[in-house]
């Protein structure tokens, strides 16, 4: 450029307009040619500037990745160091939400799989009548049974709902097993539940224990049926409908009163054969409960009363159930906790209780039997992994009422340990014994042992 312009000036012809013209032009062209000259090294300065930045940007982003794996992997020089409680939590975390199966709902709602692989291996005395885990001993002795199952294995669903009206939620669960027959397996429905639930209120709708009688003890020994089954425990699990409203005193205190009505199941087959078909098998109870509470954690404190009215239509009559319960929790220190339920009353058997409910006389007057009877369980939190559980129940029925025949009280006492194996497998060993006493024939003693393994999922 400049030599073209070089030569467009020498190339004129002076004038005396030209003359001054062309003077201002070579005076352009030497300014032009000087700021060149200095603009050459200082524009290849700054281009060397710029590789050298880019450079330093490049091994800076390098540092950067390499600190960002450093921390994935917990190996930060200057990061300080987890401890082993840290680590085997964070694990037991991430096992947890492994160990859960989420699944999606035609209508686009989240399902969580749960539920339990229970395996037991079993040994009963020799006044066990037959089934894996008798809830009373039997009236003759039997060749002593050693076996093992799957049967208690529990499947269950549980479920996330839409948004209520009034800031509300829905959700629920369904729970079943495969203890429905003694050797083939059979499916069956445990417990079900739909809650609607506000704040302060929850309506629920399915099938549960009594709603009286919400608590059980601790086993993995027997789970087909609730532990100490016609030993004081009133566990019957039926369709039912209640109605849930809490009541706060501060942040440590409150109430808590539920009311419903439970579809009680009556015991044909205890009935004499010409009353049988005068039984009518379910009726409506209505049953509440008023619960308080205090404390969190260490400390904490339930107690909750509760009664049950129904009637039972057999032979023409109709046989009061009336029956009154109470149930709580102390936990005293971080290691020991209590619970236990009492109840008393008449025509008790419609909850799940020993089968001696009421009695027809030759007569034709139906008598209800008269109960009473309760559980109790210390449990023992001696590490994060190892849990001792020692529990006892009985139920005593008024000899007088049973017409001189039937099972006048059954008792059972147990212990056993849970050790925690895994974040979600456990392993159990349970020794019990149950103690029948006959009007009739005395007492009778049954002795069981159970091992249990379990994968909860």
């Amino acid at each position: 450029m400049r030599k073209r312009l070089y030569r467009w000036i020498t190339s004129r012809r002076p004038t005396a307009y030209g003359t001054r013209f062309y003077r201002v032009v070579l005076l352009l062209w030497i300014i032009a040619s000087l700021a060149h000259a200095q603009a050459a090294p200082d524009m290849q300065k700054i281009l060397n500037r710029l590789d050298q930045l880019e450079q330093e940007n490049h091994k800076l982003l390098e540092e950067i990745q390499a600190l960002r794996r450093e921390l994935a992997q917990g190996t930060a020089s200057d990061a300080p160091a987890a401890t082993i409680a840290e680590r085997v939590d964070v694990a037991e975390k991430r096992i947890d939400e492994l160990a859960q199966t989420k699944v999606e709902a035609s209508q686009r709602l989240p399902v969580s799989v749960t539920g339990m692989l229970l395996f037991n291996a079993y040994k009963n005395g020799a006044y066990g009548t037959g089934g894996e885990y008798p809830v009373v001993a039997g009236l003759t002795p039997a060749p002593i049974e050693a076996g093992a199952s799957l049967q208690q294995t529990i499947l269950g669903l549980k479920f996330d709902g839409p948004n209520l009206p009034g800031g509300g939620k829905a959700s629920g669960n369904i729970y079943m097993d495969f203890f429905g027959g003694f050797s083939n397996y059979n499916f069956r429905l445990r417990t079900a539940m739909l809650d609607l639930t506000w704040k302060n209120t929850t309506i629920s709708v399915g099938q549960d224990k009594p709603i009286f009688a919400p608590r059980d003890p601790d086993s993995l020994a027997q789970v087909g049926y609730a532990p100490l089954t016609a030993a004081g425990n009133l566990w019957d699990w039926q369709p039912q409908v209640r109605l849930e409203q809490r009541f706060s005193l501060g942040e440590n205190a409150g109430f808590r009163a539920q009311a419903g009505v439970y579809e009680t199941s009556e015991f044909g087959d205890l009935v004499a054969a010409e009353y049988q078909s005068t039984l009518e098998n379910s009726r409506p109870a209505y049953e509440g409960r008023l619960e308080f509470w205090h404390g969190k954690d260490d400390g904490r404190f339930e107690i909750a009363p509760g009664f049950h009215v129904s009637q039972t239509h057999v032979a023409g009559a109709s046989v009061p159930s009336r029956i009154v319960s109470l149930d709580g929790l102390w936990k005293p220190v971080q290691f020991l906790q209590f619970t236990g339920a009492f109840f008393h009353g008449e025509n008790v058997g419609n909850t799940g209780a020993l089968a001696d409910t009421f009695t027809v006389s030759p007569s034709g007057a139906v008598i209800p039997v008269h109960s009473a009877g309760g559980w109790a369980q210390a449990a023992i939190f001696a590490t994060p992994r190892l849990t001792f559980h020692f529990y006892g129940g009985e139920q005593r029925n008024r000899t007088g009422d049973l017409g001189g025949s039937g099972i006048g009280h059954n008792f059972v006492y147990a212990g056993n340990a849970v050790y925690r194996l895994g974040t979600n497998v456990l392993a159990s060993f349970e020794a019990s014994q149950t103690r029948t006493f006959y009007l009739n024939s005395g007492t009778r003693i049954n002795n069981h042992y159970d091992l249990a393994l379990a994968y909860l999922f």
